[in-house]
């Protein structure tokens, strides 16, 4: 019998060229050899304002890029967090588990509430919920960024509170797939990671942005002061160009560094610039066939969500009957 897997993002925000390098091709890699699960957790989205009609094409977009990505709906399941009621209900009852301290002390929720004028419960509760989300399958695998590491350590301790508490019912999951993907960063700051909250024109280069447009965002990235690749002194702008690079044209490291090793930086940005196009182009030659098919998309949703219930419900069932609820 497969491990399962669930993983998951949010359709808010740009996706982008490190979401795809450093999460959406793993996924695709691990189809065959898992029972995938894979998650628009709109739900998360909702902690902060979205515009209603917004979000319900971002989620659209978010499936077919999924899709453009490699994902098969014949292989893996695409999940809508919101259509399975099942995850509100257990996050409900993993909050009545979850000491409030736990969920202040976490980062994000510090740095979020630290930029907001009102801080809701959702963006208190919002590890609560990601714990319901990966403990509602049973996951044996939840491959997860640095920046939600916290949040998973948070989601096995929960998960050991309720254990202790009422006897065995969760799957204590797992931290990683045996894939690592690359780690990309900022092209305007590259000592941050790429991010779908930045708003600066030249941080990130977006899955549909125009392949013109991708360009010119990598001809303006940041470089470091020499005038040309120096594997023993480049600055960390330069090896993020040779990172997206080599993680798109699957080089090895003797290969980009016999190839790069004194290239200026003009010419290393076309080059790397050439490669993100040829990427993109047919990537979203992919995309604009899933999304014009809307019905055919929304199926897929459908069947996904469906078969993701079928297992959720016979958690609920059980979480239930263990804390002597109704059911």
């Amino acid at each position: 019998m497969k491990k399962r897997v669930f993983t998951a993002a949010q359709p808010s925000g740009h996706v982008h060229l490190g979401n795809y390098l450093g999460a959406f091709r793993q996924w695709a890699s691990v189809q065959d050899d898992y029972d995938c699960i894979f998650g628009i957790v709109d739900l998360h989205a909702v902690t902060v304002y979205q515009d209603p009609e917004d979000l319900q094409k971002r989620t659209l977009e978010f499936a077919a890029i999924l899709l453009a990505c490699g994902i098969e709906p014949e292989k893996a399941h695409i999940m809508v967090q919101s259509m399975a009621p099942e995850h509100a209900e257990l996050a409900w009852m993993l909050t009545c588990v979850t000491p409030i301290g736990w969920l202040q002390r976490m980062t994000q929720f510090k740095s979020k509430s630290e930029k907001q004028v009102e801080v809701t419960d959702g963006l208190l509760q919002y590890p609560v919920l990601m714990a319901a989300d990966i403990l509602l399958y049973n996951a044996a695998i939840v491959p997860v960024g640095d920046d939600q590491s916290q949040h998973l350590e948070l989601t096995r301790d929960i998960a050991e509170r309720f254990n202790r508490l009422y006897g065995e019912t969760f799957v204590i999951p797992e931290t990683k797939l045996p894939t690592v993907g690359a780690r990309i960063m900022g092209l305007d700051d590259p000592t941050k990671k790429m991010s779908k909250s930045e708003t600066g024109a030249g941080h990130a280069i977006g899955l549909l942005d125009a392949p013109e447009a991708a360009r010119k965002k990598i001809m303006r990235a940041t470089t470091d002061s020499q005038p040309h690749v120096d594997f023993d002194t480049m600055g960390p702008g330069v090896a993020n160009l040779l990172t997206i690079h080599q993680a798109l044209s699957g080089w090895s490291d003797e290969q980009v560094k016999g190839h790069f090793q004194g290239m200026r930086y003009g010419d290393l940005k076309k080059t790397v610039a050439e490669t993100v196009v040829g990427f993109l182009e047919p990537f979203q030659e992919r995309f604009r066939g899933f999304y014009s098919d809307r019905g055919e998309l929304e199926r897929t949703l459908h069947q996904g969500t469906e078969y993701a219930r079928s297992i959720a419900a016979d958690t609920i069932r059980i979480t239930k009957r263990r804390m002597g609820l109704f059911s």
